[in-house]
């Protein structure tokens, strides 16, 4: 691989990125997965995070994990299973000074391990962020420890370990893209080996503006290149488009490689997967015009086409028999003409096209942070592009690209919390494991879960290729793990459930009591399918009586004996052009009447909640495949969600018969008995209001109405109280103002102002001439008493007289 290739392959990416247009397909993933729903192996370490630098090792049947002052080594069928570890800590110098320089002593001072290359069959190159002091060494495999040999890592390794930064490692030189200072404003990209010192590039703003390194491989062209042409090293950087927060990743897998492409407008995200072709790349290279820098108004600087005559060899082509007969093996050898022009023209105009010229799949509102892709042969013989994308909420997407749309198999709840799956790795072998790597630890998970499917039809509408439904153990196999013949399995990546043979429907017994509930289950896990449910084949809606319709199946409120009947789930889903239409479960349900009513219906006692009887005869598959007829209800596609219940969107239905009203003898008498049972009560609580009523009014604790309604029918001898009469009295105005026979002015009634202004009379003394003397009974004297005849009255301001 040669230095300059890198440079242009990079220079080219620089357009790739364009706004992503909000048209295109999506997909909803047909399957949901809880994480504890699927068998799924985890590996972590107290106080241990970052796990996040994934090596494989096939040959020796490990993964290598790098994590924050760690390495281990796990076994690569069993992730949960240690077999070595390595602590790498800083030492407290190190730490210290990074302190100094302002960085966190928790989070930014550790070493985080971010490099893991195998170097050969005894050892691995290592490198770590060692308190933004980046350090690598040699780690033996034999003994599982540090060979002492510390090199600087500037360069090789990031500082900051939360920087994006990629490397690779080809015939023994470490080729990376990173940043070279202490604050991250230099990036480079390098290569470096044991023979020879760090060689890297110049920094240079139009060669390198703000890069986010993400990727980095080496394309064989291999000894049956029709050209000659050298091995080519890519190294792929994203480009921030400042109003759209753009970012990519990217992934390189036989001649193709394929862009995840993150866009946020406000609050709104989108993810887009576009397919690429190596032959794309060496059309652009070999044909496409070079960009030169131009200044508009002595200010501003701007690219444009370059129309002069482009130096021969051609920039930015790899060494090829051509060169070589020209005795040019090496890029050191090219002339200084062709790698000035490199230098000074950086970038190609032309952008490389996606396959089909728009993006695979589009997505909102779900942000992919990884990307990983293998290729399947199916029954059918053809060749398909299995994708599995990682969210930042700890979700896996699985996504097959077929003509024309992509389908969404499946998602499955990878991490157990919401956090970013930050490496996604797959094995080698096909339908083995895939790797996932978080801050929290590592997860190990199948490549497809076809056990999940329990029928013929589910597994044929999952449309996974590595999955396929075999009628001898009347279940869903990976076809890669298991030797059954091929042509005895059923497998339509198209959809078509048509071919799956006929299945024996079942129908449960169900007994409840009147008046409790029911539950009937309906277990459809296609989020794709829409559920249909009947009684004695007519279509339930939501607006039925005592009826709740939800995911999980159907709930009957109080059950009444026109409730009995037979119910049906149906599941009906769209594939291949078709409406696929499935039984999924069925229920008889009866009432367990009380003993003493005959009733046919009654066979055993049973508890208030309703008992589920299986029927004889079922074989699991629950198939009961029939194509929908014309008159089906049209499909309509759910919402795109990380794990979300389906919302039952009933059919149109019309002239639907009304619930009629049973001939069972016995029902009617259980209606009756409960009538007449409630208007005794109800007569019964009525008398007994009437009773506490008239007690309450003949103790005149009820408000006035009550008491005059007393006075009426009972009469009333009550006078006030003698010490009272006195104020009584006083506080009444005559009807008409005129003065009494003393002579004295007529007393008007006071308004209460909500505070008193008269005095104390006698200073508690018994006053005179009160009312009370018109009693010949001696009068005991009172403290405060106040004489209201004989004492003037203070008004209040407010009522005071003119």
């Amino acid at each position: 691989p040669e230095s300059n290739m890198a440079l242009s392959v990079l220079g080219v990416f620089l357009g790739l990125l364009l706004e992503v247009s909000t048209h295109g397909p999506s997909s909803v993933p047909r399957s949901s997965w809880r994480h504890d729903d699927v068998d799924l192996l985890e590996f972590w370490a107290p106080d241990v995070f970052n796990y996040t630098t994934l090596l494989l090792s096939e040959e020796r049947g490990v993964l290598y994990v790098g994590a924050r002052e760690a390495v281990y080594e796990l076994n690569m069928s069993n992730v949960s299973i240690k077999s070595n570890q390595l602590l790498w800590k800083v030492p407290e110098s190190d730490m210290s000074m990074c302190i100094l320089k302002g960085k966190s002593k928790e989070t930014d001072c550790r070493n985080y391990i971010r490099v893991l290359q195998v170097l050969d069959e005894d050892s691995l190159y290592v490198c770590g962020t060692h308190a933004f002091q980046p350090l690598c060494d040699y780690l033996s495999l034999q003994g599982f420890r540090l060979q002492d040999r510390a090199e600087d890592g500037r360069g090789k390794c990031s500082f900051d370990p939360a920087q994006s930064f990629t490397t690779v490692m080809v015939d023994g030189e470490l080729y990376s893209g990173t940043a070279y200072n202490f604050l991250g404003s230099e990036p480079i990209i390098s290569r470096s080996s044991l023979s020879q010192s760090l060689l890297r590039t110049e920094y240079s703003t139009s060669w390198l503006n703000e890069p986010s390194f993400v990727f980095a491989d080496v394309i064989r062209e291999g000894q049956n290149s029709p050209d000659g042409d050298d091995d080519m090293l890519m190294i792929i950087k994203s480009m921030q488009i400042k109003r759209s927060g753009t970012t990519g990743l990217f992934f390189m897998h036989k001649g193709l490689f394929f862009l995840v492409c993150v866009c946020f407008r406000g609050n709104v995200g989108l993810s887009a997967v576009c397919a690429y072709n190596m032959s794309s790349v060496h059309e652009v290279f070999s044909k496409g015009k070079f960009m030169q820098k131009a200044t508009v108004e002595q200010s501003h600087t701007k690219w444009v086409r370059f129309n002069g005559i482009t130096p021969s060899p051609r920039p930015g082509a790899c060494i090829n028999s051509l060169n070589r007969m020209q005795n040019i093996n090496s890029s050191f050898q090219l002339p200084d003409k062709t790698l000035q022009f490199v230098k000074d023209h950086p970038l190609l105009e032309d952008p490389v096209l996606p396959i089909g010229n728009g993006p695979r799949l589009i997505t909102k509102d779900v942000n992919y942070t990884q990307i990983a892709v293998q290729r399947v042969q199916a029954l059918d013989g053809n060749i398909y592009d299995v994708i599995f994308t990682g969210t930042d909420k700890g979700l896996l997407h699985k996504l097959l690209v077929l003509e024309g749309e992509v389908h969404t198999v499946e998602e499955i709840q990878l991490l157990k919390n919401a956090e970013p799956i930050k490496t996604l790795l797959l094995s080698s072998q096909v339908a083995r494991f895939l790797y996932a790597g978080s801050d929290s630890g590592v997860v190990q998970s199948p490549t497809a879960f076809c056990e999940k499917y329990l029928s013929c039809v589910d597994c044929v509408l999952a449309r996974d290729p590595y999955c396929a439904w075999d009628p001898r153990s009347a279940s869903c196999i990976n076809i890669f793990q298991h030797d059954a013949d091929p042509r005895k399995l059923f497998q339509s990546l198209k959809g078509d459930a048509g071919i799956c043979p006929p299945g024996v429907s079942c129908r449960n017994q169900v007994l409840v009591k009147p008046g409790a509930s029911a539950d009937l289950p309906c277990p459809v896990r296609s989020n794709l399918a829409q559920v249909l449910w009947k009684l004695n084949d007519r279509v339930l809606t939501e607006a039925s009586r005592f009826l709740l319709l939800s995911e999980n199946g159907l709930l009957i409120y109080s059950v009444t004996p026109e409730d009995a009947g037979r119910y049906e789930c149906w599941s009906i889903e769209a594939s291949a052009g078709k409406n696929f239409t499935r039984l999924v479960a069925a229920y008889t349900l009866r009432l367990e009447l009380p003993e003493s009513v005959p009733s046919i219906s009654a066979q055993r006692p049973s508890s208030a909640a309703s008992t589920v009887t299986p029927a004889e005869g079922n074989d699991g598959n629950g198939s009961g495949l029939t194509p929908a007829r014309t008159e089906a209800p049209s499909l309509t596609t759910p919402p795109s969600s990380a794990i979300k219940p389906k919302s039952y969107i009933p059919p149109e239905v019309s002239n639907l018969p009304a619930r009629t009203e049973t001939l069972d003898p016995s029902a009617k008498y259980i209606q009756h008995d409960s009538s007449v049972a409630l208007l005794s009560l109800f007569l019964l609580f009525f008398l007994l209001f009437l009773a506490a009523l008239a007690y309450n009014c003949y103790m005149q604790y009820l408000p006035a109405p009550c008491l005059r309604l007393r006075s009426a029918l009972l009469g009333s001898n009550k006078k006030p109280q003698l010490e009272y009469a006195a104020c009584e009295a006083g506080l009444m105005d005559p009807v008409q103002e005129k003065t009494d026979q003393n002579g004295a002015h007529p007393l008007r009634a006071l308004r209460d102002t909500g505070y008193e202004t008269e005095p104390e009379c006698g200073n508690g003394g018994v006053p005179s001439g009160s009312n009370e003397d018109a009693d010949d009974s001696p009068v005991k004297e009172r403290p405060f008493d106040v004489d209201c005849t004989s004492q003037p009255i203070e008004y209040a301001d407010a009522d005071a007289p003119f």
